[in-house]
């Protein structure tokens, strides 16, 4: 950060909401395939484990790209940065829109994951910017914005997609995402002003002194076992439901979509009015492992209850669960461990969560092919009971340390 940043100016309207846009195209680019991932699967002639790949690769290509940009908006600054990844991203688009296969698919969407991968540049522009005691409310934004790329994406690519046309169907919402990148991208190099005086680059995160802290930390193991595993069974749900409900209910990428708003709306409305609340009552643990029991709740009920209109209550449900375990389980790590290591351990966080993203969701469909459409919730509910075991034994260690 600048030596000035503490004097600053508040961060410029224009600019705050440009960083806001920016992360909205990510988030919603990365949940615009969701309700159009069976349809589109099945036009690539795609098996489910294959559909659920697309889904993953977005997320393994975002690992590299958070690591690659945040250090070289160190060195060239973070404007230049924006823009190129923007537009890039904008490309990539445009190429997902005209794939010609399944495997030109999966590579075009680990590009679309990696040149996406500027939170923590999005994140550190602010920083540069925002005097110290602004900077809380300014970056919690970010997070505002996320939910809403997450709520608006699957409108867009729900929506506005044809399946009945064939591949053809599927481009006017694609392109559309790649129109908003690209003005995003005109707008940065018209409105953003560089922030950080090009340097050395940030060492790379030492994950594996991280590593070793991390397992030799009863209360941290634990709460990283429950990232993992929580945050990866939630991506398979989302990987699945297009599949399960096409399956049950007969739908589209039209009823898939519209679910999808109402899944992002009440993770907004429970990060924003809940949250907060909850923890100062319950405390963190307890709020995780509440957070946790509802997310193995909905997961439980989708296939017992097999209707439409709870698929779209479950499904809602799921969202407000984790919207309220993992958010507070990162603020429980944070708050666990010194300054000193912050930044190392939160990169591994991140680095977690993002695995979990990649790995659990083709497990879970090949569990679908193999077991059939409702065996992933069942699995999915045993595989969350393990991560609630770990919370109440993050609850117990807790209550000693007090």
């Amino acid at each position: 950060m600048p030596a000035d940043a503490a004097s600053a100016p508040a961060l410029p309207l224009k600019a705050l909401l440009l960083i806001l846009v920016i992360v909205f195209v990510n988030f919603a680019g990365f949940s615009l395939v969701i309700p159009l991932l069976p349809f589109y699967g099945r036009e690539l002639h795609a098996s489910p484990v294959e559909v659920t790949l697309l889904f993953a690769a977005y997320s393994f290509g975002g690992i590299f790209g958070e690591i690659w940009w945040g250090r070289t908006s160190d060195r060239v600054g973070r404007r230049k940065v924006l823009i190129v990844t923007t537009a890039c991203t904008a490309l990539s688009y445009v190429a997902f829109a005209f794939v010609p296969n399944l495997v030109a698919a999966l590579v075009i969407r680990v590009l679309t994951g990696f040149f996406s991968g500027t939170v923590g540049v999005c994140q550190s522009y602010i920083a540069d910017v925002t005097r110290p005691e602004e900077r809380a409310r300014s970056i919690g934004l970010l997070g505002a914005a996320l939910n809403l790329g997450f709520a608006v994406g699957p409108a867009i690519g729900g929506l506005l997609a044809s399946p009945d046309q064939g591949l053809a169907g599927f481009r006017l919402p694609i392109l559309a995402a790649a129109a908003v990148a690209g003005l995003a991208a005109l707008w940065s190099g018209l409105v953003l002003a560089e922030s950080h005086k090009p340097g050395a680059a940030r060492p790379l995160p030492k994950w594996g002194e991280a590593m070793g802290f991390v397992a030799g930390n009863q209360l941290l193991v634990r709460l990283f076992a429950i990232a993992f595993i929580g945050i990866g069974a939630f991506a398979s749900m989302e990987a699945v439901f297009g599949l399960w409900t096409a399956r049950n209910f007969g739908w589209s990428t039209h009823e898939v979509g519209l679910t999808f708003i109402a899944v992002g709306l009440t993770g907004f409305a429970v990060q924003i009015l809940l949250i907060g609340r909850a923890t100062r009552r319950f405390g963190e643990a307890r709020v995780i492992v509440g957070g946790l029991a509802v997310i193995a709740l909905s997961m439980l009920l989708q296939p017992v209850l097999r209707n439409p209109v709870m698929a779209v209550v479950l499904m809602s449900m799921l969202m407000g669960g984790h919207s309220i375990a993992f958010p507070t389980a990162g603020a429980l790590i944070s708050r666990s461990i010194g300054g000193e290591i912050q930044g190392s351990i939160n990169g591994l966080l991140m680095a977690t969560n993002a695995v979990g993203r990649i790995l659990i969701p083709p497990a879970f469909g090949m569990i679908y092919a193999v077991g059939g459409p409702d065996f992933p919730y069942f699995v999915g509910t045993a595989l969350v009971g393990v991560a609630i075991a770990f919370g109440l034994q993050v609850v117990r260690i807790r209550d000693r340390s007090i």
